[in-house]
């Protein structure tokens, strides 16, 4: 049976793990002498409505370190759901490829590539969350602290995509989640009280405040992102008058541990939800998170085409 990477939420706590500890040997030997090349003829379509950085590069590095290769596939190339049918579209590629990830707007449009192809299906990014970015966050999290157990995690800024996958991350994987946003743009109550019930299973908590000084009070890993997504360009006015208390700043993050770490999933607009001096000081680890998308992907590649 094929498998697909959706959301973390499909996902038992030990395969989360075991990606992760797939990972780190993948990353290891890659510095060390190279990965070995087991996706010998092996093609990644990769399928893209949004522009990337990281997604397109790190997919594309990763098959061609693991002996494969990679297939860019630009929106005006098929349309998705509008110059031919997904369910066409997710067969055809079927018959050419070993898999398909897809960056996309809409979440149905992932989740209908995956409904429809007999090959595994990444999620690159949908409207709804980003998979793969918080297999990379908690990766760069374990390497840092050697655990994951008990820590204290805050996100502050805008309750989308990237802040739902890494609550439901952390709330798999053992990690106390905090969300510090403005009211109104709260995680929608599904995903909150979804991220709670795996919490209930590993004994953390998940926690909502208004307060940006509360939200980052204590806290081990300090996380933000844009304040405006992609396709919300229309609201960046109204959002720059929104969330300036949130921004991340050094008066900030000085609430957080001394010890504390900064992420970010890039790219970051700076002097708006992160200033230079958090971004480029002594806690940040935006670059190592950054690079981790490539080893984390790794293994979500490997444990789809296995």
């Amino acid at each position: 049976m094929k498998k697909d990477f959706i959301a973390i939420a499909d996902y038992s706590a030990d395969e989360l793990k075991g990606m992760l500890d797939l990972a780190i040997d993948l990353k290891k030997e890659y510095f060390e002498k190279g990965n070995q090349p087991i996706f010998k003829g092996k093609v990644l379509a990769m399928v893209f409505n949004k522009p990337s950085l990281r997604t397109r590069i790190s997919f594309d590095m990763a098959m061609r370190h693991l002996g494969g290769d990679a297939l860019f596939i630009s929106p005006d190339e098929i349309g998705l759901g509008k110059r031919e049918s997904i369910a066409d579209v997710a067969r055809v590629l079927s018959g050419y490829v070993s898999a398909i990830m897809a960056r996309v707007f809409a979440h149905e449009h992932v989740t209908e590539l995956a409904k429809w192809a007999s090959i595994p299906v990444i999620n690159g990014l949908s409207d709804y969350n980003h998979p793969c970015q918080a297999m990379a966050d908690v990766l760069t999290i374990y390497e840092e602290f050697g655990h994951m157990d008990g820590l204290n995690v805050s996100y502050v800024g805008d309750g989308n995509n990237v802040a739902l996958s890494l609550m439901h991350a952390c709330a798999k994987l053992g990690m106390n989640f905090t969300i510090g946003c403005p009211e109104g743009y709260d995680l929608d109550d599904a995903s909150m009280n979804a991220g709670r019930e795996m919490a209930a299973k590993t004994g953390v908590s998940i926690n909502v405040t208004r307060d940006p000084v509360e939200a980052v009070k204590d806290m081990d890993v300090v996380y933000t992102d844009t304040w405006t997504s992609m396709g919300q360009e229309a609201e960046t006015e109204k959002r720059k008058k929104v969330f300036p208390p949130f921004q991340l700043n050094t008066e900030l993050l000085k609430n957080a541990k001394p010890t504390a770490i900064v992420m970010h999933c890039l790219p970051a607009h700076r002097g708006y939800e992160i200033t230079d001096e958090v971004a480029d000081g002594p806690q940040s680890r935006l670059f190592p998170q950054a690079h981790n998308r490539l080893h984390a992907q790794k293994a979500i590649l490997v444990e789809m085409l296995k």
